[in-house]
């Protein structure tokens, strides 16, 4: 970022985060664009409300004393010159309180506009729901109006009738005004005709709406009180009215709040005169105002998300495209400074005394309560992706609900009480906690900061261009993907609703009977990688060496032996090489025969790329923001992780989907590209890991495809969406389980599609393929038990396995678990195998002996990654894994099994 995108990020930013709050709530609840946009105006212009009365009021000041001290100034400045003239007119300044910068004041009003206006400006010019929307006689709110045709001429109306209004409403409102104040705000008026003539419909129809409710405003000032009083009642119970005719309880709830504060210049006087009289005033506590917005800032800015991007620095870092995630603390830092210090302190400047008091005061409550959220609630929602994603829904249970608003309104009453009582020690105590969050923020930003230059050390050091592979017509093909989190049970209902799969899949076997040792990577792939000495019971054995390194091993176990037998090795994308989030494909550096490549994100356009980067930076401070808010407006501010944007536009610029996705989806769809055919005898060993499955996204049935809008009314029943194997059906009625079958439907339907290209060059019967996945996912669809602790679908993974001429689709019970995996590539190609790191056999005899799954969520591994897998719950398994009775769960926390603690590696 520029220090001009910065300056902007803090003066206007904040305002385009309002604009963007209210556009989209007004939108979501009318559909209208045009509408929604009267809505804005009408908001903005009541939020704003109170800073354009002060400002008239400094301005009233202001010329009331310049007017006062006029006579005499004129007076001194003709009889007197040089430093006389300068000293007596100093003297007479101070005598009466003024300084010449007090000609400023007048200029108040103008100096708010500016920043609101290039607000405006910027977010409605982009918003792309206005294209092609009509409204009235406009017939596309994206473009000039074009109303009037004066000889053949289009003449757009709206910027002529916006000036009116405004030129009306400022004779109005200038009467007693000297005429500097009326040259300046006469030339705003011709300016913004000048400026804005060729704008889009939809921002001059914003800006005629402010002109007209500014006119309105003058017109009310001249009414009487009761009148004013009478009129704005009448105005919120017309909100609160409507309040209960909108259904959705967030949107009916924000008309009811604008409703009863409607009321309040009629209920106040009335409760006032109730209460007994203050015993004294209050002085103003800047300091404390001041520390409590920075607290704020530094919570928001840098706590929060410095937090959640330390804990995983390289899920942020886009290996094709580098852009240091330290700028999106930037980004977020210089938008929280602009709420909370710039346009809070905006707020507190204008106040008289008594309103800087109530600021202090609110800011103080603020900063306690933003904390406690943060800390307290709302940390149980799953994991959150690079893209600021949860996988389901936010939801809460009602008890969280009525537990956090009730330690909300006490920490809020007892704040108040200390702010009242202790005023002087709120600036200490917030001092205190700016010092404390600002030494943790630092720290992460510290690391993030070292991690990402190594990152982009590791980056440079790997392998460079697109990946290829070879495929030989005559020799012997060995093809092993990896989907990660690919859900064995869904296979029988993906292929019942596209019966093309089966044809495309012809010769494989599925092995429904399947199991994984663990829910995440870092237990479960290394057995799919190199076999039985893999799994997390045989790798916390071996405590003698690190798991990185044991994992490592694991990844080099197949290229090793394919190698040493003569055959051309690829490796893309394998996971946690070097047990880091990027692969660090240097640790098959040196190994003859093998090619390691990064592929993931290698097919998206640099649009895209940078789009990417844009969103994740937006979305941190509407993330921070809600990790900071009462439980009850999180989901509210989450917005199904859209987070209120509405920018949508129609190119090759994903916006509706996953971007991560994405970059799996698209190396899929290029498999053929990746494909070099050759028409010798060469023997030929690929493997490729694939994020398409493991990231989840709502696909446009019936093609399975990422699109911006996606509209699957048709192809859901009002309850969710049912599959069916032709015997049995099941209902996925979460978001969360429809997107993982939407997303395991396109990878095989991807994969579908490269295997009808094999058969087109002649390398599909002479291909050995296997599709298997390390883990599965707890969906609770095929597991349904809602008191058990354990979803056994979490440990259910794809195994799907086409051997050389093999002849139609297949369903096999045999028992299977993806530690086969080496096994089954190296059968009948490489003579009794054995793992070069340990010495033992490559077979399948380990699924005889006793089998541990690991349950532990601990996928971290930079936490856990030392030489053991963290003390864990575990289970055993005998017969078939899909039925809950064959598994035993033990519920203590150890390294190893019960019955392999005192056993030897």
């Amino acid at each position: 970022m520029s220090l001009f995108e910065i300056l902007g990020a803090i003066l206007i930013g904040p305002l385009k985060f309002i604009f963007e709050i209210i556009f989209s709530q007004a939108y979501s609840v009318l559909g209208n664009a045009g509408l929604s946009v009267i809505v804005l105006s009408l908001a903005m212009n009541i939020l704003v409300l109170p800073l354009y009365k002060r400002a008239d009021a400094i301005q009233i000041e202001a010329r009331d004393t310049e007017n006062k001290l006029k006579d005499v100034v004129a007076h001194i400045k003709k009889t007197f010159s040089g430093d006389e003239r300068m000293m007596i007119l100093q003297t007479y300044y101070r005598q009466n309180n003024y300084s010449p910068l007090s000609v400023l004041s007048g200029s108040v009003s103008l100096m708010l506009e500016i920043p609101f206006f290039m607000a405006a400006y910027q977010f409605l010019s982009g918003v792309g729901l206005f294209s092609g929307a009509s409204f009235g006689p406009i017939a596309d709110l994206s473009k000039p109006d074009g109303l009037l045709n004066i000889g053949g001429f289009a003449v757009n109306a709206l910027p002529i009738l916006m000036t009116v209004i405004n030129v009306v409403s400022s004779s109005l409102y200038l009467k007693g005004f000297p005429l500097k104040t009326k040259i300046q705000l006469y030339g705003m008026a011709l300016f913004f005709l000048v400026f804005l003539y060729n704008s889009p419909a939809a921002l001059v129809f914003y800006w005629t709406l402010n002109n007209t409710f500014s006119l309105g405003k003058t017109l009310f000032a001249k009414l009487r009180p009761k009148v004013r009083k009478l009129l704005l009642a009448a105005a919120g119970a017309a909100l609160m009215c409507l309040a209960f005719v909108i259904h959705g309880y967030w949107k009916a709830a924000f008309l009811l709040c604008a409703g009863l504060a409607a009321q309040l210049p009629w209920v106040l006087p009335l409760v006032a005169k109730k209460l007994p009289a203050a015993k004294s005033n209050p002085t103003p506590n800047t300091a404390a105002f001041v520390l409590g917005g920075l607290f704020l800032s530094v919570l928001v800015g840098l706590l929060i998300p410095s937090t959640y991007i330390s804990a995983s620095v390289q899920e942020y870092i886009d290996v094709n495209y580098f852009y240091n995630p330290s700028w999106y603390l930037v980004n977020t830092g210089a938008l929280s400074v602009g709420l909370f210090l710039v346009w809070f302190g905006v707020f507190y400047w204008l106040a008289n005394p008594k309103g800087k008091v109530i600021f202090t005061r609110l800011v103080w409550i603020l900063c306690g309560v933003t904390l406690v959220n943060y800390m307290f609630f709302g940390t149980n929602l799953g994991v959150v992706s690079s893209d600021l994603t949860y996988e389901a829904q936010l939801l809460f249970s009602r008890k969280e609900l009525l537990l956090n608003i009730g330690v909300i309104v006490l920490l809020a009453a007892g704040l108040y009480s200390v702010a009242v009582r202790f005023p002087k020690c709120m600036s200490f105590v917030l001092l205190i906690g700016v010092i404390a969050l600002a030494t943790m923020g630092i720290n992460n930003t510290i690391n993030i900061a070292g991690e990402a230059r190594e990152t982009e050390r590791q980056i440079r050091n790997s392998t460079e261009g697109l990946p290829q592979f070879n495929l030989s017509k005559s020799g012997q093909n060995v093809v092993v993907i990896m989907l990660d989190r690919a859900i064995g049970p869904f296979v029988p209902y993906l292929m019942e609703e596209n019966p093309e799969l089966q044809k495309q899949f012809d010769g494989f076997t599925y092995y429904k009977n399947t199991l994984s040792y663990g829910g995440f990577t870092n237990f479960a792939a290394p057995a799919l990688y190199g076999g039985y000495d893999y799994t997390p019971a045989s790798m916390n054995l071996r405590d003698d060496l690190p798991l990185a390194e044991k994992h490592d091993q694991a990844l080099k176990v197949m290229p090793t032996l394919f190698a040493n037998e003569g055959y051309n090795a690829t490796i893309i994308d394998p996971s946690y090489a070097g047990y880091l989030w990027i692969p660090d494909l240097t640790i098959f550096d040196g190994m003859e025969g093998v090619t390691a490549y990064a592929a993931d994100g290698k097919y998206n356009n640099m649009a895209l790329r940078i789009r990417r980067i844009t969103d994740r930076s937006r979305n941190f401070f509407y993330f921070s923001l809600m990790k900071a808010a009462p439980v009850c407006l999180q989901s509210a501010i989450y917005n199904d992780s859209h987070y209120h944007s509405l920018f949508v536009d129609d190119s090759d610029i994903t916006r509706g989907v996953n971007p991560s996705f994405i970059n799996a989806y698209n190396v899929l769809a290029n498999m053929d590209t990746m494909t070099n055919i050759s028409s010798g005898d060469d023997n030929n060993y690929m493997f490729l890991r694939s994020n398409v499955t493991h990231e989840a996204t709502i696909l446009q049935e019936p093609t399975f495809t990422p699109t911006n809008a996606v509209d699957n009314s048709a192809y859901y029943s009002a309850e969710g969406k049912i599959i069916t194997d032709g015997n049995s059906e099941y209902l996925l009625a979460a978001e969360y389980m429809i997107s993982h079958y939407h997303v395991n439907m396109a990878a095989l339907m991807q994969l579908g599609d490269w295997f009808d290209y094999l058969r087109q060059n002649n390398v599909y019967d002479n291909t050995r393929i296997i599709l298997v996945a390390d883990h599965g996912r707890d969906l609770s669809i095929f597991d349904h038990d809602p008191d058990a602790s354990h979803d056994i679908e979490f440990y259910m993974p794809l195994l799907l396995v086409k051997d050389f001429d093999a002849k139609g689709f297949t369903t096999s019970t045999e028992f299977m678990t993806n530690a086969d995996v080496p096994a089954l590539a190296m059968e009948g190609l490489i003579e009794n195998p054995t793992n070069p790191y340990t010495g033992n056999p490559i077979d399948t005899t380990g699924k005889e002996d006793d089998l541990y799954v690991i349950l532990s969520g601990d996928w971290d591994i930079k936490e856990n990654n030392g030489n053991q897998f963290m003390p864990s719950q575990w289970a055993t398994v005998t017969g078939e894994v899909w039925n809950k009775e064959n598994w035993v769960f033990y519920t203590e926390m150890t390294l190893l099994p019960p019955a392999l603690e005192n056993a030897q590696p």
